[in-house]
This record gives C-alpha cells, sequence and structure tokens, in this order.
C-alpha cells in the first residue's frame, strides 16, 4: 500500500477518509461493514438539497444529511450560504445529540439556530419551502431536552411546511 491510501489521500494529497463509518457518522474500525457514504461536491438543485437532506434525517443520518447541506453551502450562491450552514449545523447538532455529547450538540444547534435567523431576517431570501421558525423552534426544543435520549430518526426535523 502506498503511504498516501495509508493516510486516507487522494493522489493529490487531499485527505480522504476512507474509513468506514455507522449511521451517525462514527468511525468504524477498517474493513468493517459501514453506511455508504454520501459523494462529496455534487451539485444540486435547492429542491434536491432538501429532498436528499429530509430523506437521510428521516432515515436516522444526520451526519449524512450534514454533508448534502454542506454541498449546497459550498456550490450554491454566496448570499445562501448562511441558510445551508445553518442546516448543516442542525444536522449536526443532532448528531451529537443522538450519539450522546449534550455539550456538542448545544453549541451546534445553537450556532445554526443563529444563522438561520440571520438569513431570515434579510429581505425576500428563498427559503425553499422550508420552515425556519419552525426549524429553530425544533432546535431550541431538542436543546432543552439534553442530557437525555436521542434518537436520530425519531428526533429528526420536518425540513418543509
Amino acid at each position: 500500500m502506498d503511504s498516501s491510501a495509508a493516510r486516507d489521500r487522494d493522489a493529490e494529497g487531499r485527505a480522504r477518509n476512507a474509513r468506514p463509518r455507522d449511521g451517525l457518522g462514527r468511525p468504524l474500525p477498517y474493513g468493517a461493514e459501514g453506511v455508504a457514504r454520501q459523494p462529496e461536491g455534487v451539485t444540486r438543485r435547492p429542491d434536491e438539497t432538501v429532498r436528499e437532506a429530509q430523506r437521510l434525517l428521516a432515515a436516522g443520518m444526520p451526519f449524512h444529511a450534514h454533508e448534502v447541506f454542506e454541498d449546497a453551502w459550498k456550490s450554491g450562491p454566496a448570499q445562501e450560504e448562511p441558510l445551508w450552514r445553518g442546516l448543516a449545523q442542525l444536522a449536526v447538532g443532532l448528531t451529537h445529540a443522538a450519539r450522546g455529547n449534550a455539550k456538542g450538540a448545544a453549541s451546534l444547534l445553537e450556532r445554526g439556530t443563529g444563522s438561520l435567523a440571520r438569513y431570515a431576517a434579510r429581505e425576500g431570501v428563498p427559503t425553499y419551502g422550508m420552515d425556519l421558525d419552525g426549524l429553530a423552534g425544533w432546535a431550541r426544543a431538542l436543546a432543552g431536552r439534553l442530557p437525555g435520549p436521542v434518537d436520530a430518526a425519531t428526533d429528526a426535523p420536518r425540513l418543509t411546511h
């Protein structure tokens, strides 16, 4: 095995974590059966992003949903970056909550809610059918239940109205 493969690097030397992961994104031992990773760098229309992220959230895979939101924030218009970043932060907050990391969850849920609030405060910004106020309420309620048991699928938010 060459040194770039041993370090999970691609041919250009960029980090590419090849370890399998579980549904909450936790690394598993090499060779273990993991959950299929989301492909990186996929450009989707906003409605496709929302639909794919909702599918992953409903399946109890918020870590993977965060990757879908991250693609949108990196490939979309700059003015929408706070929307997609905030949604990614909420998904990672749910990930941490389901993993039992209450402090990390609360921090990310708060940051994500703040990002969405700043985005929604701007005049005429698109929300693509998402209920940003409802998502903020969901995040506050989830944070208020911590520490406590969280099931990533059962406790996942509904993105759209």
